[in-house]
């Protein structure tokens, strides 16, 4: 990476000295990439970590020597600085990963990204042909205002594909009906992509991964994306800095529109500067003195998804080929299905098991979350076999890792909450937020780390990038540059053994 002439000080906060470092609340993407530019400028500074594993809800799981991901990563961006980035800390270390997921509808597995043939061989000529007139209605129909989910996807793909592929899965996923979720949500993740988009990309494939909902392989860390966290961990010390666990963030102090202290792990910290991806619930709470009651009123009112994976051990090495599953029959609470191996076979420790995950998503304090591990357990091992995954007896073990905060919601009232906060955070001068919860933003990691890039920038160069404007919709329609600096492809990993499913 380029090392910029690095300033004393800025307006945003006191000059940068061992006894005044830069504070960086939470060790996630974001937290860890300020950490690491920071450090690696030879600037003092000191990530605060409030568990004991650094990554985030981007950490990886080990049990036994099992290696797990939680919410599955693939690494690909169409930011060059982010991809140099990854490639500076990874090195050889990186994967190229083909992209294999399917949807499970309807008791049948579809290909996606879609391909044509497939497409029409599950749906069938007349169901496809009832989806095309649902989409043609909808795109002469006029559009009115779009302002949820449920609008933004069906003008764009027709009401019918909507009910057949979204609506079961996104209330699954979210818990909420979908036109309580908000259309910027549909716009940020769907991106590119619409019926055309998808028709044409069925047929002619995704050329340059234009779609990023639709890319066809992507860099995955050999041992997991824990991997590069633990690696960027190192590189921070081995810099001078400081990388912190078991130190959750419990005051912040603010004088004068600056903040003067923070207290983490029981000891009271002098920052110059701090860089928060801590939730903006957490970040107005732990504020002294009070933030004025509308704020803490907006503040409480953010809401947020969380999930629970259940990790199984299985008896067989492969049973089915794909990265990950989507679940969209409501018959199982499943909401998606991992393969650790097709990720890299070096998340199993031997060459006789397979590894799987279950994702559902909950709400802390239901019966989900509040559920028995061993209870969370059968009942994934029952849904794997309902599925058609699995035999009964397959699974050797299985362990429970739940995720807090996971999702930030884009419900009806999330974005006059988060201006409100946005304005009074922007009253301190030496503080900014970064990342996912950070900024109430559902950001992937490439994006979770550009917002921690452009808060370094604005305190070592005096910039005055706007963190929150970071994933607008602009950034995702630039074009793909390839990295300059080629990478050495590791060994492939075996051949992937036949799926125990039908694919009817």
């Amino acid at each position: 990476m380029p090392d910029p002439t690095p300033t004393s000080s800025s307006p945003r906060g006191a000059e940068i000295t061992p006894e005044r470092p830069v504070l960086v609340l939470g060790g996630g993407p974001a937290g860890l990439t300020a950490g690491y530019l920071l450090a690696n400028r030879g600037k003092p500074v000191i990530v605060l970590e409030s568990s004991d594993q650094v990554g985030g809800i981007a950490r990886t799981e080990v049990r036994d020597g099992y290696r797990f991901d939680l919410g599955g990563h693939r690494f690909f961006t169409k930011s060059k600085e982010v991809d140099e980035l990854w490639h500076e800390i990874m090195k050889g270390e990186f994967l190229r990963r083909p992209r294999r997921s399917r949807i499970y509808w309807r008791r049948r597995f579809l290909e996606y990204p879609l391909q044509g043939m497939d497409v029409i061989k599950k749906l069938g000529p007349w169901e496809l042909m009832l989806c095309m007139l649902s989409y043609l209605w909808a795109a002469v129909k006029p559009k009115g205002r779009e302002e949820n989910y449920e609008e933004w996807v069906s003008n764009r793909f027709g009401r019918r594909l909507f009910n057949h592929f979204f609506k079961a899965y996104t209330e699954k996923v979210w818990g909420v009906p979908t036109n309580e979720i908000r259309a910027e949500w549909a716009a940020q993740r769907i991106k590119g992509l619409s019926f055309f988009s998808a028709v044409k990309s069925a047929f002619l494939g995704n050329r340059g991964n234009q779609i990023t909902s639709l890319i066809g392989e992507f860099n995955y860390p050999r041992f997991g994306p824990g991997q590069m966290w633990e690696k960027m961990t190192e590189d921070i010390r081995a810099r001078g800095g400081e990388v912190r666990l078991n130190a959750p963030v419990t005051r912040m102090r603010v004088e004068s529109g600056r903040v003067v202290e923070v207290v983490a792990g029981g000891e009271t910290l002098t920052p110059s500067h701090v860089i928060s991806s801590l939730p903006l619930r957490t970040t107005v709470g732990i504020t002294e003195p009070e933030a004025p009651g509308r704020v803490r009123d907006a503040a409480r009112g953010l809401r947020y998804r969380d999930f629970l994976t259940v990790l199984l051990v299985l008896r067989q090495k492969n049973i089915f080929p794909d990265n990950w599953i989507y679940i969209h029959e409501p018959d199982v609470r499943v909401g998606r299905i991992q393969n650790f191996r097709s990720w890299s076979p070096w998340m199993v420790p031997n060459d006789e098991d397979g590894s799987v995950g279950l994702e559902y998503f909950c709400f802390e304090g239901d019966d989900l979350w509040t559920m028995k591990d061993e209870e969370l357990v059968e009942l994934a091992t029952g849904e794997l076999v309902q599925i058609g995954l699995a035999r009964p007896g397959m699974v050797k073990r299985g362990f429970v890792v739940r995720v807090h905060k996971a999702y930030p919601i884009y419900d009806a009232e999330y974005a006059e909450r988060v201006a409100t906060i946005r304005g009074w955070l922007e009253t301190i001068a030496n503080l900014q937020q970064v990342g996912r919860n950070g900024l109430h933003r559902y950001n992937n990691s490439d994006h979770s780390m550009l917002t921690a890039m452009r808060a370094v920038d604005n305190i070592l160069l005096g910039a005055d990038h706007d963190i929150w404007a970071v994933n607008a919709e602009s950034v995702y329609h630039e074009e793909y540059v390839e990295p300059e600096q080629p990478y050495k492809k590791p060994p492939s990993p075996p051949a992937m053994e036949q799926p125990l499913a039908s694919e009817r």
